[in-house]
């Protein structure tokens, strides 16, 4: 599509540090994040729910470590898995020492709950002396009593300040390696928030995320706005979609808002009407069926699928591979020229073979880990 048309502001220019082999901020793609719902005790539960993760193409992955057998077994984890670990350490700043002994990629610390600046002090320099950068991740839900008392509420000012006093400690300890992240559940207080942080500080990482967001489907509408009005705004360097949900669903709905904003491109991006009498195949059956088979493709390619020629044809001109409705047969189209037509009885079967063969020629052009 042509640049006029594009409404996203260009990114903030943050530094770059790296999560593992994951560079997050300046240049680098926005990078998709989940977090594992197992007992981190359960050492076989957790590695295969992050292979699971691993497979839907997740770029780092968040493990809470709330005790120090937590910790053991996240050594036990991190050596089975290829995906950079984040470690959530919420009251006792003794778990992120240890867990740093382990590989650790990045240490999440909630200011809230942390304990005292000596504390975090440690903290600090552990993470200098092995590279290993810090989030400081401020909630509404668990704001500092003091800034509870002065605000009344979570305010974007309280938790602003909360996230200021942080690297204001952090800058005074001349440790510039972290990201921050002010989540609320609420997207007004969160988007908010995020706005008011940029604005303070235009050249540090920020995780974006609206917390507690919900169910599988409320959770990623509320994301999609939120994240969405971030991320046109240029705002975000990494996400997580937090769904009370399978995780699996976080990343999926994270690459999907990417997408749908032009920022990353990965996989498939289906174009399919919402059906009407007109269709002359089941194109939701088509959809919900090729999605699903074709979820193993991370090379983009935009396939169209409309159920009749009211726009099938137009659609079918800008999409990379399209399909328009006919009577038992459909045009089929490829780099917007009509080429075949498929039996309808059989699309779903003759189109997944189509578009697996336009992969495969893709693949001989497109690097699939610089994607971006």
């Amino acid at each position: 599509m042509s640049s006029e048309f594009n409404v996203i502001k260009n990114r903030r220019p943050t530094r770059k540090i790296w999560v593992g082999k994951v560079p997050v901020g300046g240049d680098a793609p926005i990078s998709v994040q989940s977090m594992t719902n197992t007992k981190t005790t359960d050492v076989e539960a957790t590695v295969a729910q992050i292979k699971r993760l691993e497979e839907v193409g997740v770029d780092i992955v968040r493990v809470s470590v709330p005790t120090m057998d937590a910790a053991q077994a996240f050594k036990e984890i991190k050596q089975q898995v290829e995906v950079p670990l984040i470690a959530d350490i919420h009251f006792d700043y003794r778990i992120a020492l240890q867990v740093a002994e382990y590989g650790v990629d990045c240490l999440r610390i909630n200011p809230g709950n942390i304990g005292n600046e000596e504390r975090v002090r440690r903290v600090v320099e552990t993470a200098r002396d092995k590279n290993i950068p810090i989030r400081i991740g401020v909630n509404a839900g668990s704001l500092e009593r003091d800034l509870q008392e002065k605000y009344g509420e979570p305010t974007p000012e309280a938790l602003v300040e909360s996230a200021l006093r942080h690297v204001d400690y952090l800058d005074r300890l001349n440790f510039e390696n972290f990201k921050i992240s002010v989540k609320a559940s609420n997207i007004d207080l969160a988007v908010a928030s995020y706005r008011k942080l940029a604005q303070a500080l235009p050249m540090v990482p920020l995780h974006l995320g609206i917390t507690e967001s919900g169910s599988l489907r409320s959770g990623t509408v509320k994301s999609a706005i939120g994240l969405g009005m971030l991320l046109a705004d240029g705002i975000g360097d990494t996400i997580r979609i937090s769904l009370a949900a399978d995780p699996v669903e976080e990343v999926k709905a994270g690459f999907e808002i990417l997408k749908s904003l032009g920022l990353r491109k990965r996989g498939i991006n289906f174009i399919a009407c919402p059906t009407c009498s007109r269709q002359e195949f089941d194109v939701i059956n088509t959809v919900n069926v090729l999605e699903d088979r074709l979820q193993d493709i991370l090379t983009p390619l935009d396939v169209s699928i409309i159920g009749c020629v009211v726009n099938g044809p137009g659609e079918a001109l800008v999409a990379d591979m399209g399909v328009t409705g006919g009577m038992r047969k459909s045009g089929f189209y490829e780099d917007g020229k009509r080429i075949d037509r498929l039996d309808n009885e059989q699309m779903i079967d003759q189109l997944e073979a189509k578009i697996r063969s336009r992969i495969e020629l893709e693949k001989n052009r497109i690097n699939i880990k610089d994607l971006n």
